[in-house]
């Protein structure tokens, strides 16, 4: 699983300053992801476990919003260079460098995680592995929200993204991969895109049981 992963770390650690200025304000003009990204805090405050994994941060920009939020919300990234300035930009938040099939979190711990475009680069086969971790730190009744690019078509489609390649996937699939991690998916909004990219846009709330 290393392979893709270290490409696509070095690809985002070439383009953090840029990245981080073309998103640090975006959700301002996307009302659907601000829509989502606050019902999943109003959620996570209702199990009464705060602590959220920010997955995929990037330069922290939705940490900081989930923080704002009420969450005890932290971040991850496999980007040296995107760890480094979310913690210029967020001193007062946690953020380590952590690949996203291995968090450095105890299981059953989190009441949250967010995953915000950032498995979107993972290849179809690997993905079933990555939503097993997601769904290994949350605790009974934690939540994740996924982010991803959608499509109509029956299976996933790899595109050019302008950082390293991507798929998009359709909803029906990518929410049985989240049943198959053992993630219980009861929300979704799935929206026109937002990109010149043309693929529709998708988040999906997912809880682990109770019973786990």
């Amino acid at each position: 699983m290393t392979g893709h992963q270290n490409g696509t770390g070095a690809a985002y650690d070439g383009v953090v300053e840029l990245y981080a200025s073309m998103f640090a304000d975006r959700l301002e003009t996307r009302p659907f992801t601000r829509a989502m990204l606050t019902t999943f805090a109003e959620l996570v405050r209702g199990t009464g476990n705060l602590r959220t994994a920010d997955a995929g941060c990037g330069p922290g920009h939705l940490t900081a919003m989930l923080h704002g939020l009420g969450l005890d919300a932290f971040g991850f990234d496999l980007s040296p260079g995107m760890v480094g300035h979310a913690r210029r930009a967020h001193p007062a938040l946690r953020f380590d460098e952590a690949r996203m099939e291995a968090l450095p979190v105890e299981d059953r711990a989190l009441g949250g995680v967010l995953s915000h475009y950032s498995m979107i680069h993972t290849p179809p086969g690997e993905l079933p592995a990555l939503l097993a971790e997601q769904a290994r730190v949350l605790a009974p009744g934690g939540l994740i929200l996924v982010s991803l690019f959608a499509t109509d078509a029956p299976e996933p489609v790899r595109f050019d993204h302008k950082v390293a390649p991507a798929y998009s996937w359709p909803v029906d699939r990518f929410a049985e991969l989240l049943a198959g991690a053992g993630l219980d998916p009861f929300a979704r909004l799935v929206h026109d895109p937002a990109s010149e990219r043309g693929f529709l846009e998708a988040h999906l709330l997912a809880r682990l049981p109770q019973a786990q």
